[in-house]
């Protein structure tokens, strides 16, 4: 085996035990066992996780499902997630610092409607639902309509990002 292809190996299997490391220190289990349902409008069951995990979905009637990312001290929580058009997001903070979920890039929050921060934030904005929520808050749900990868941050902290893949 040439040297590149075992540098390779060992940089993979230290990836992969980092990660295994990470997520055994951090005593979250695999599958939240807490739980909540609810009920939207149309019928449909969602089931929410209340773990902190993260990543959560569950849908009994329809094809919308609810996603949770959880925002922590190290940031947002899963930072990246893949959901269809229709999904929701249920942005939530878990930590006692300012959070404010906006589309990048920071500060003008354009990303995912072309309005920036000014336009769609101020009052009596009547136009497509910005992917902003435009104050701090303690938690914050948005249904993405539209496909394509749309980076965000916590405006109050333009450090702390991720990123929602819709398909």
């Amino acid at each position: 085996m040439k040297p590149s292809t075992i540098a390779w190996v060992v940089i993979i299997i230290l990836i992969i035990a980092g990660g295994a490391w990470y997520f055994v220190s951090s005593n979250n289990s695999a599958l939240p066992t807490d739980t909540t349902q609810t009920t939207d409008t149309t019928g449909a069951t969602n089931t929410t996780d209340t773990s902190g995990i993260g990543a959560t979905v569950g849908v009994s009637t329809g094809t919308s499902k609810t996603v949770t990312v959880s925002y922590t001290a190290q940031g947002f929580s899963p930072s990246s997630v893949t959901i269809n058009k229709g999904d929701t997001i249920n942005f939530v903070d878990n930590t006692n610092s300012p959070f404010w979920v906006a589309s990048a890039p920071h500060p003008t929050h354009e990303g995912y409607d072309g309005t920036t921060r000014d336009q769609h934030c101020a009052a009596g904005y009547t136009g497509a639902a910005p992917f902003d929520e435009c104050s701090n808050g303690t938690s914050f749900n948005f249904t993405f309509n539209k496909t394509g990868s749309f980076p965000y941050h916590n405006h109050n902290d333009h450090s702390q990002f991720g990123t929602v893949v819709v398909q």
